[in-house]
């Protein structure tokens, strides 16, 4: 197994500072879990912009180390890290939030490529945005709207692979959204966000976003590997029908399920597990 080694401007780590050094790979997942617990305590922006900026050095490192499709850390809760079933696409997450200006996400997504090849890594990140997400059209790395991703299924698509993500994006601090995505790779190995997939009657989407109310839960789930299973959202009163702010789910279900090469909506569904 390759072996690397960070090198960390080290004196966030301590509020007296110490001296820069390097840090071997068993030290990693302590750092990190340090660092991630400073970024959650109560610093300034300056602050919280120096200790992600020691992650991003880390996780740089570990990305391009061999071990990255074998290994996870424990025990950091604020680090998102996800593996499709088939071991070729992985995705490492978090959000930055900051007091006195727009947080913002970060993301790997890491291609296994064929053997002996080194594997295609991609480096997205965004500030917080409050417009929409739209479900028209498709994204890219130059536009990504931005989110954390905690779950995801390969389909294979006229011999290319794609996966379908699931999403949630607190750029609104008014709404949640949930989103299904879709995850492909062009021809020329860039990334496409969105595919003309998901049927809700006469409408086809490029992707499905649920907003919601920032103080409300909403559950989006694979229930099978053809099934994507939801809280049913409605508005707290009629009074607030198409305002967003005031949506929360009513206890009963939706899905798309995969059917003739489409991810087809049926509402109230039994969202009891077989």
């Amino acid at each position: 197994m390759k072996r690397f080694v960070l090198y960390l401007i080290l004196y966030i780590l301590l509020p007296t500072g110490i001296a820069r050094g390097q840090v071997p790979v068993n030290d990693t997942p302590q750092i990190l879990e340090e660092l991630f617990d400073r970024l959650a305590g109560n610093y300034n922006d300056t602050d919280r912009i120096h200790i992600n900026d020691s992650i991003r050095t880390i996780l740089d490192s570990y990305v391009r180390s061999d071990s990255v499709f074998t290994h996870r850390f424990n025990n950091l809760r604020y680090l998102g890290q996800i593996m499709s079933p088939d071991s070729l696409l992985k995705i490492i997450t978090w959000n930055l939030v900051l007091e006195n200006e727009p947080g913002r996400y970060y993301c790997y997504f890491i291609r296994k490529k064929e053997s002996g090849k080194e594997s295609k890594i991609y480096r997205l990140s965004v500030s917080y945005n409050e417009n929409p997400v739209r479900t028209d059209s498709t994204y890219n790395e130059s536009n990504w709207y931005g989110a954390l991703y905690y779950d995801l299924r390969p389909f294979i698509v006229e011999n290319r692979h794609c996966w379908v993500l699931l999403g949630i994006d607190y750029g609104n601090y008014e709404i949640s959204r949930k989103i299904i995505e879709v995850l492909s790779f062009s021809p020329e190995d860039s990334i496409v966000f969105g595919r003309k997939w998901f049927s809700s009657g006469n409408e086809i989407k490029y992707r499905d976003v649920f907003e919601y109310a920032s103080n409300a839960m909403m559950s989006l789930r694979f229930k099978s590997e053809n099934s994507i299973i939801f809280d049913h959202l409605v508005p707290f009163s009629s009074t607030h029908k198409d305002d967003h702010r005031y949506y929360g789910p009513d206890y009963s279900f939706d899905a798309y399920n995969f059917e003739n090469g489409l991810w087809k909506l049926t509402l109230n569904v039994d969202a009891r597990n077989q």
